[in-house]
């Protein structure tokens, strides 16, 4: 297999490749160059593309759990055979380095897998009747037309995670994947129809214009469940629209993630795990450590240490050898992550490694580890979405939780401690959906993942996940 064998530049709406009057062309960060010239579809393709699902749910539902589990790991085992060219393709479309982006085809697959075995799980209720001559039964059933918006960042997880939960369940899907990165969400259309899945239960409409196509998926009244990845300012308008028909609804929105380093931390696996959180996709993920909160008595080491690690980074096109931070998704990200820094900078920060834009080209930013910055700067309430770590003093446990949860986001937490008293306080008082504890990598498809207060509503991934495509339909049995 080639990537050209998985390449296909046109939407995919019940079982068919479908061209556009208009195409948008997709371009590579890290060189600039176009790789494709995608469909671009408009509001009757993505109406389309809801009716055939529509059309689709009713055979797709009476399946059995066990008959949609066996499509389902055939999608999982041709994803997993294809992954050399996945991720490559990937890392054309969206910069992160070629290791990468095959860690996120495994990743992805592992949510198609788990709910393929969960399909055959969706067990109801038999309750215990309130009165005589009666039984009652608890039944769950797929809500129905999913219609979902997945970001750039994790081009192929964030469609999975979504799609494996809301297929296994019975429901079909209409997804639209993000401008800057169409051609991934298209090769998984091209895997699932290979995998055997019946035309309409999983249909792709790429577009340039998301407003519009996202419109079609929050307000027509055959979409019954609205899911999205993304910021919390565009997740707050989607959720409005989806009121208008009342949508059930998941949204995985905005973090700032603090992660914590106690006096009593292991600093080398602090660091460790500093790293892992805040760098990889070169600070692109909506689960990167964003604060760096160090308590003031390892303050210096824990700088030490991390900048000589920071240092030794290789900055570059995903596709070279060694390369361990690629491009950023395109000029306004790098031009936001130098804004962030300049304005620290300027209040008084130090640029401990790097602090500006690389020489490799205008996508592209160096790894940056900042000092000296304070609660009152833009870098400690704002989202970065780069490769920079501002690093925060705090003296005492009240004061880390305090400024951890200083924050409307609650998407994740990390922190390093090894008294078991203080890890117990400090994880019952982070108000974040997700918290790790000495280890910087928490993403997983057995666990639930999602925040709390403005980043966002319900759980992906593990059992819980399947439950966010579900009706609850209750029985009541009479005269018996």
């Amino acid at each position: 297999m080639t990537v050209n064998d998985i390449l296909r530049t046109d939407g995919f709406v019940d079982g068919r490749w479908v061209a556009a009057d208009r195409r948008f062309p997709v371009v590579n960060p890290a060189t600039g160059d176009v790789l494709a010239e995608v469909a671009d579809a408009d509001e009757d393709l993505a109406a389309r593309a809801v009716q055939a699902a529509a059309n689709a749910f009713p055979a797709w539902k009476a399946m059995t759990g066990k008959a949609r589990s066996a499509v389902l790991r055939r999608w999982n085992d041709l994803i997993l055979d294809a992954t050399d060219d996945l991720a490559r393709l990937m890392t054309l479309e969206q910069g992160k380095p070629l290791a990468e982006s095959a860690g996120e085809v495994k990743y992805g697959a592992s949510f198609i897998e788990w709910f393929a075995e969960e399909a055959k799980r969706v067990y109801g209720d038999v309750v215990p009747p309130h009165a005589d001559g009666r039984r009652i039964v608890v039944l769950k059933e797929p809500v129905g037309v999913v219609g979902a918006v997945t970001p750039w960042n994790f081009p192929i997880a964030m469609i999975t995670r979504k799609a494996g939960a809301a297929l296994a369940a019975g429901c079909t899907f209409v997804v639209k994947p993000a401008e800057d990165t169409p051609l991934c969400g298209l090769a998984l259309a091209e895997l699932a129809q290979r995998a055997g899945l019946p035309p309409g239960v999983f249909n792709v409409v790429p577009t340039s214009t998301p407003a519009p196509v996202g419109k079609v998926l929050t307000t027509h009244p055959l979409v019954r469940k609205f899911t999205f990845t993304g910021s919390t300012a565009v997740g707050k308008t989607l959720l409005a629209q989806c009121a208008s028909t009342v949508k059930k609804v998941s949204m995985e929105l905005g973090g700032n993630a603090p992660f914590i380093v106690f006096d009593d931390a292991d600093l080398d696996a602090a660091v460790q795990g500093a790293i892992a959180s805040k760098y990889r996709n070169a600070g692109q993920t909506c689960v990167c450590a964003n604060r760096m909160l160090v308590q003031s008595s390892v303050y210096e080491s824990f700088v030490d240490r991390l900048a000589a690690e920071v240092e030794r980074f290789k900055v570059g096109n995903g596709l070279d050898d060694g390369v361990t931070i690629g491009p950023l998704i395109h000029r306004k990200a790098a031009d936001d992550v130098e804004a962030l820094v300049k304005d620290a900078v300027a209040s008084g920060a130090r640029a401990r490694v790097g602090g500006g834009r690389s020489d490799l080209g205008p996508t592209y930013f160096e790894p940056t580890v900042l000092t000296d910055v304070a609660p009152t700067m833009r870098v400690f309430s704002t989202e970065i979405f780069g490769p920079v770590a501002p690093v925060f003093a705090f003296d005492d446990e009240q004061e880390a939780i305090a400024m951890a949860n200083n924050t409307p986001y609650g998407l994740a937490a990390y922190f390093y401690a090894r008294d078991v008293g203080r890890v117990w306080r400090v994880m019952e008082g982070l108000e974040f959906g997700m918290v790790a504890v000495n280890d910087g990598l928490l993403s997983t498809e057995v666990a639930p993942f999602g925040g709390m207060k403005e980043s966002g509503l319900g759980r992906e991934g593990s059992r819980h996940g399947i439950e966010d495509y579900i009706e609850i339909k209750y029985g009541l049995f009479g005269g018996l």
